[in-house]
């Protein structure tokens, strides 16, 4: 059995809460395994995935179930292939992975940067009509791009969701499924990180920005990764506007100007509940944004006072 498919304790974790305690025992197992130091790790980001810097400096990400197994083994090709394209993302240690411990998935990167120094909107731009130029080898086999295929088992795996709300989200998954197939879209299709905001672009140590979560790369729509940095600006007031038009500047397209805009804004703000419902169940705070975000999604409320995650 090669380090990738091992399975440590295999029940111990299984249905356990994601949380700091238990997922720093998770890493401890995995660390063991890739043979690296875990001491004084310190816990970064706890979300989609637990984040972890080591003191090597290393970054540990670990997925919530082994369902992310999939998603894991392509974040680490498309890792390898980025670097084989010196593109600016994240590097996947040379090593073998993922590793598969508690039920969950643990994959080992190159730390970026010691602080989290977040780029900007006019950075996210040029990285992404940079990284939308790219052909990737067809032995990369990125898969299509299936917006909706986390978000019915954040609701179905989730006991902090109250029925009713569950079911209006079951309600509104099955409504904007049906929107999206309906889509017309302007721009050609090709590979996409999924995720590119300015949370997932950090400047490394000479203060040159940097992708980081390869995880959601698939082949599909590039509106689909233009759409945040409108949302950020358009619907939640976080970026200006002269930051969107310096990002529109840098990528050459409007999203905004889009006839399906308004669709494609309807669906990722829908995730980005569903997302964000995961945390719900051990901090108040969250519970409370959740809840909020839940209320706007069914009165049509401004997104003004949306927190960000």
């Amino acid at each position: 059995m090669t380090k990738s498919q091992a399975a440590t304790s295999p029940t111990e974790h299984a249905g356990s809460p994601f949380t700091p305690e238990s997922t720093k025992n998770t890493l401890l197992k995995a660390c063991a395994t890739a043979g690296l130091d875990p001491v004084n790790a310190e816990l970064i980001r706890l979300g989609e995935n637990a984040v972890y810097r080591l003191a090597s400096p290393v970054i540990a990400r670990i997925g919530r179930t082994v369902a992310y197994a999939e998603d894991a083994r392509k974040e680490v090709a498309v890792a390898r292939w980025l670097a084989t394209e010196d593109f600016p993302a994240a590097r996947a240690l040379p090593i073998e992975q993922p590793v598969i411990v508690d039920e969950r998935v643990v994959t080992f990167w190159e730390s970026v940067s010691d602080a989290e120094d977040y780029g900007s909107p006019v950075e996210v731009g040029t990285l992404l009509a940079r990284l939308h130029a790219l052909k990737p080898p067809t032995s990369l086999q990125l898969p299509p791009l299936d917006p909706f295929a986390r978000a019915e088992r954040r609701i179905a795996g989730n006991d902090w969701l109250a029925p009713e709300d569950a079911a209006f989200l079951d309600g509104q998954l099955a409504r904007l499924r049906e929107d999206y197939a309906a889509l017309t879209f302007e721009l050609p299709q090709g590979p996409i990180h999924g995720d590119a905001n300015v949370g997932n672009v950090i400047r490394d140590v000479a203060g040159r920005p940097v992708l980081i979560d390869l995880d959601g790369f698939a082949t599909g729509p590039r509106e689909w990764d233009l759409v945040l940095t409108a949302i950020y600006f358009e619907r939640f007031g976080w970026h200006t506007t002269e930051e969107y038009n310096a990002y529109v500047e840098a990528y050459g397209f409007d999203v905004m100007r889009w006839a399906g805009y308004p669709a494609l804004r309807d669906i990722r703000e829908f995730l980005m509940v569903t997302w964000l419902s995961q945390k719900a169940d051990h901090d108040e705070r969250v519970a409370a944004e959740v809840r909020k975000r839940i209320s706007a999604l069914r009165t049509g409320a401004s997104r003004r006072d949306w927190e960000p995650y």
